[in-house]
């Protein structure tokens, strides 16, 4: 498992967790990089009607299970995030 918060990947499982919600995850590490970046290519789609521009941070949520340089780039934007804005809990809840 990889963190206790509300977003994780819970590679026991298989399942890309999301508050209440789970996904299916892909288990081979090629077939997490291969939905990773197309979920990132069709974020960067948004303006069309299914697409959307929430598809490029799950796309590189889902890189950063496999990337290091993609998990070092996520830890440091969450570090940043905390100490910007420390009076917003998790899921923007102040």
């Amino acid at each position: 498992m990889a963190g206790k918060g509300k977003y994780r990947i819970d590679g026991d499982r298989g399942k890309l967790v999301l508050g209440r919600f789970e996904l299916p995850f892909p288990r081979s590490r090629s077939g997490r990089i291969i939905t990773g970046s197309l979920l990132i290519g069709g974020g960067f789609l948004g303006f069309l009607p299914v697409l959307g521009f929430w598809m490029v941070p799950l796309g590189l949520l889902v890189l950063s299970h496999d990337l290091p340089s993609v998990r070092r780039k996520r830890r440091r934007v969450a570090i940043w995030w905390r100490k910007r804005y420390p009076q917003v809990n998790r899921a923007g809840r102040g």
